[in-house]
């Protein structure tokens, strides 16, 4: 077991983030030690030489805390401890260590803006009357109407349906997601005081970063506003409820006070202790104020990850992206898929189209400056399980707006010739998610050593990525090349060294000359001539010294 209270760093290297590969852990479905058909720390101690082997730098973990399960640990009872599904404190302790000896950071998600309804605090705000203290910590109002039967505004729960509840004694609580997921007041010091130090107890603990769930979410307009349109309609995004204004419940000034309390915190930790923002703001340029040396280190840019798959698409998002984090001075980040969005195989086509341009926009991701973060399965090209039978969705969502998240969230298969494929023990038949019988070519195993697989695939351009003088370490920008309407090419240098990236989006193979020697290919290339032929939906990698 580690020294929880003065861990070592893992390097010096304090900007490991800037340029890192992040590979997000669903923790519920990686790795099942125990044999009870869920995830736990002990399974990912295990799989921590794949990881390593893949060729990432760090993981980030979803919430492995103390948690009723309602919305998969994003509702939180007790912030410093395990939940017993997951493993205990001892578990993590070991994990993080061998983590830290294989070369492997440890991002954990921390849930601010909301807890659990079986969080102490909110289990004492019940119990309480109103106007009491123990009602301060969260958002209780009194609600309209001549009875106040009426909820106290108009805002509704990202999930569906009313964003308030009402308790016994007439009273109403704001939950932005599931009712079970009750939104904390962050105009109170003792709530700030409470994360601060759940901050310091995870990184005494040895921890190298956190991401911020909801980072946008945590302070409300004064008097709790009507939004004045139906604002969680079903279907509809954060991005896009944006669009139509900034919203009374998300991106408030205030909320930039909270992170500029948390950046010396980190700071004062070594090894380069960072954070990034899951947030949502109405421009690129309110987005960019959640990053900077006095407030967070990152925040996702998930314009990329709603590209369409066409080359002016990827070419203004990516622009745009390393236009604003030059400003700010920070790296960009990148992601195609993650816990709660389709699958981008699926998202490009599903099938065989899908999995080659899947495959195709991994390439163009790993080729660009900053950080990059890939979704567990995605370096196995999973597709989305949409036939999931309606009974064993578990995202709350679903019972509220009929839309799930669970056809992400299937566990990832290892071995095997039958489901879950390698998921437990040796024997185990158990899964919370079902996988379907097509994944057994899918499986680490299957892939391993396959020239031309998916996975072989990620292996070789996540180790250039990490040695190539062009792409190792370096933040700067890109350098777009002329080419045919449908096609991408741009190239970064390192002195007399150039790695150029191709991406044929066109509709029909191109012939692709003046770069170079192949040096990884989504696709296999054939020579004509002095270049190389680059089929349909297909990327590659050149070098030229």
């Amino acid at each position: 077991m580690t020294d929880a209270t003065n861990p070592a760093p893992l390097t010096s290297d304090d900007d490991w983030w800037r340029s890192a590969v992040v590979y997000q852990v669903y923790v519920r479905s990686f790795a099942d030690a125990n044999g009870d058909g869920v995830g736990d720390l002990q399974g990912i101690r295990e799989r921590l030489p794949y990881l390593r082997d893949l060729g990432v730098d760090a993981l980030w973990l979803t919430p492995f805390y103390t948690s009723p399960q309602i919305d998969a640990g994003y509702d939180v009872s007790d912030y410093r401890d395990v939940d017993p599904l997951f493993g205990s404190l001892t578990d993590f302790d070991a994990m993080i260590t061998d983590a830290h000896a294989l070369g492997l950071r440890i991002i954990v998600d921390l849930v601010p803006n909301h807890t659990s309804s079986k969080h102490p605090w909110f289990e004492a705000a019940l119990a309480a009357a109103p106007g009491s203290p123990e009602r301060e910590f969260y958002l209780f109002a009194d609600g309209q109407g001549e009875n106040g039967e009426l909820p106290p505004n108009d805002w509704e729960s990202i999930f569906g349906g009313p964003a308030w509840t009402r308790v016994p004694d007439g009273q109403w609580y704001l939950h932005l997601f599931d009712p079970a997921q009750p939104d904390l007041n962050w105009r109170h010091p003792q709530v700030r005081a409470e994360f601060e130090d759940v901050l310091r107890f995870w990184l005494d603990r040895g921890v190298d970063g956190f991401r911020i769930d909801v980072a946008h979410g945590m302070i409300k307009a004064e008097g709790l506003p009507d939004v004045g349109f139906n604002s969680m309609t079903t279907g509809q995004r954060q991005s896009e409820l944006l669009g139509k204004g900034r919203l009374p419940y998300f991106d408030q000034d205030e909320v930039h006070d909270i992170y500029r309390a948390w950046r010396p915190i980190l700071d004062s930790y070594p090894g380069g202790r960072m954070a990034v923002a899951e947030a949502w703001a109405e421009t690129p340029q309110r987005l960019a104020r959640y990053i900077g040396p006095d407030e967070l280190h990152q925040a996702f840019s998930f314009d990329f990850l709603d590209a369409t798959w066409s080359a002016d698409s990827f070419r203004k998002v990516i622009d745009t992206a390393l236009a604003e984090s030059t400003i700010v001075g920070a790296p960009t980040t990148w992601v195609l898929s993650n816990h709660d969005r389709q699958r981008h195989v699926t998202r490009y086509g599903d099938g065989e189209v899908g999995l080659r341009r899947a495959r195709a926009a991994a390439l163009l991701m790993l080729a660009l400056p900053g950080c990059a973060y890939v979704y567990q399965g995605e370096e196995l090209g999973l597709p989305e399980v949409l036939d999931i039978p309606d009974e064993l969705r578990q995202d709350p969502a679903f019972l509220r707006t009929g839309e799930s998240r669970d056809g992400c969230r299937v566990p990832i298969p290892w071995s095997g010739e039958l489901a879950p494929y390698g998921f437990g023990p040796d024997g185990c038949e158990l899964s919370w998610l079902p996988a379907p019988a097509t994944w057994r070519a899918l499986s680490v195993a299957a892939q391993t050593g396959v020239p031309g697989s998916t996975l072989e695939l990620y292996r070789a351009a996540l180790r250039i990525r990490r040695e190539h003088p062009a792409l190792a370490g370096t933040t700067g920008g890109v350098t777009w090349l002329e080419t045919e309407p449908g096609v991408l090419a741009f190239h970064r240098t390192d002195g007399a060294t150039t790695l150029t990236c191709v991406v044929n989006i066109s509709g029909a193979a191109v012939v692709v000359e003046g770069y170079g020697r192949p040096l990884v290919a989504s696709e296999e290339l054939t020579e004509q001539g002095p270049g190389h032929v680059l089929p349909v939906d297909a990327a590659a990698w050149f070098e030229r010294r």
